[in-house]
């Protein structure tokens, strides 16, 4: 006997086509999507299938609604939320951060420079662009965000979905100042600039499509980082020692000598 074939629901389709821009990254954990009308109108279905679309979403824990729309699911936050709160007082946590990045991001970089497809440079291209600009300003905060946001573009380019999302959750991670106070290292002496020609490097190597070059430039890249963050550590522990000296007076009289 033969087998129907059964019809597939637009319902379906509709949440196979989000699923997979979750799954890319193209949409990220807790962005709002358009209000009902307008994105039915921009997938071109009724809205009965879209509701029906999301709604098979939902269940899979990957969009939520409430009175102000329907957003991306944190999905990943079970994960990071209690990760955050494990990592944030342990000693260990930025050295091991930069020796998983330094496994991880050079072959990532060389893959983007490999793998980028024209809208993926575009956006690499606009970001540095911005970069420079935002390098202008004495406040080094929108330097300091195009910073996260270009190395998040280089992992979209590597066109890999579990480097994505994983690189994804060590940036938020970073944004929190888990792993090192990023504005201490921006605003260190002679820093930014070696920062954002280091980041123009990585950059210019992906855009030009030379893997070599981009490993090597994002290598360099993090362990100037590295090496930078524990300089601070150590410039904060002799102050630390420094100021002890000085408080010293408040815990022995005549200066220490014996009585």
């Amino acid at each position: 006997m033969t087998e129907h074939i059964k019809p597939v629901r637009l319902a379906d389709i509709i949440a196979d086509r989000i699923q997979t821009m979750i799954l890319e990254g193209v949409l990220r954990p807790g962005e709002k999507l358009n209000p009902e009308r307008e994105l039915a109108e921009a997938l071109g279905v009724s809205r009965p299938s879209l509701r029906e679309g999301l709604a098979i979403l939902e269940q899979k824990g990957l969009l939520v609604s409430g009175r102000s729309g329907t957003a991306v699911a944190r999905f990943l936050h079970r994960l990071t939320d209690p990760l955050a709160a494990l990592l944030a007082d342990d000693e260990r946590v930025a050295a091991d951060y930069f020796e998983y990045r330094l496994a991880v991001e050079p072959r990532a970089s060389a893959l983007a420079a490999l793998r980028s497809t024209e809208v993926d440079k575009a956006a690499i291209r606009d970001c540095l662009d911005r970069m420079r600009i935002a390098h202008r300003s004495d406040d080094p905060t929108d330097e300091a965000d195009c910073d996260v946001t270009l190395h998040g573009l280089v992992y979209e380019a590597a066109h890999n979905v579990l480097l994505v999302h994983i690189m994804g959750v060590l940036a938020d991670l970073m944004r929190k100042n888990i792993f090192y106070n990023r504005e201490q290292l921006y605003r260190r002496t002679g820093v930014r600039a070696t920062l954002l020609e280091q980041h123009l490097a990585i950059g210019a190597a992906v855009l030009a499509g030379d893997p070599p070059a981009a490993e090597q430039a994002a290598a360099d890249h993090i362990r100037f980082t590295q090496s930078t963050i524990e300089a601070i550590r150590l410039d904060e522990l002799r102050l630390a020692t420094s100021l002890r000296r000085i408080d010293r007076r408040d815990l022995v009289g005549n200066g220490g000598k014996p009585g």
